[in-house]
């Protein structure tokens, strides 16, 4: 089988108009890949910039797959929450990116949304905290149910990923 190894690490966020961020990620793939190591999704830790808008995480993310085809190929899904004084935790946005398909070093810039609501729910984002989030996470990478929510802009995800192929050139893929 063909494999796909991915180094790298998401970097930090800038444009975010909360502070005190964090970011969960996960990694998508199709029925036909196969993860030999590393984990399937994460945690960044909390942080607040001090100077400047770009939040430092340097989260490392180590992934080594499997594959029988091209088809699936993995996407990374990111949320991105702030956390206030209390503690509490609030969505800042949603992203998601494609892995580059070709060897070498890759910055990916990804952008992230977040959904409005009503405006009674924005009204009460601003007052109480909260919002409304997505019940399915897969409407993150899923066009067709993504076109019909009313969304905002929010900052972006910077990444930083390697990738090695293996044994691609056996199953007819060049590189």
């Amino acid at each position: 089988m063909a494999e796909v190894h991915v180094i790298g690490q998401i970097l930090g966020a800038t444009g975010f108009s909360e502070s005190s961020l964090f970011c969960k990620w996960g990694i998508h793939t199709g029925a036909a890949w196969k993860l030999l190591s590393g984990v399937r999704e994460g945690q960044t830790q909390v942080d607040t910039p001090q100077v400047g808008d770009m939040a430092y995480w340097s989260h490392p993310i180590d992934l080594h797959f499997a594959t029988k085809g091209l088809q699936g190929w993995p996407r990374l899904h990111l949320q991105v929450w702030s956390q206030d004084s209390f503690g509490r935790c609030q969505l800042a946005g949603y992203g998601f990116c494609h892995v580059p398909s070709s060897p070498g070093t890759h910055q990916l810039d990804c952008p992230t949304w977040r959904p409005l609501g009503s405006w009674r729910e924005q009204l009460a984002r601003a007052f109480v905290g909260g919002g409304p989030q997505l019940l399915h996470g897969d409407a993150i990478y899923s066009g067709a149910d993504r076109y019909r929510l009313h969304t905002a802009a929010g900052g972006t995800v910077h990444l930083e990923l390697g990738l090695l192929l293996r044994h691609f050139d056996r199953y007819g893929v060049e590189c």
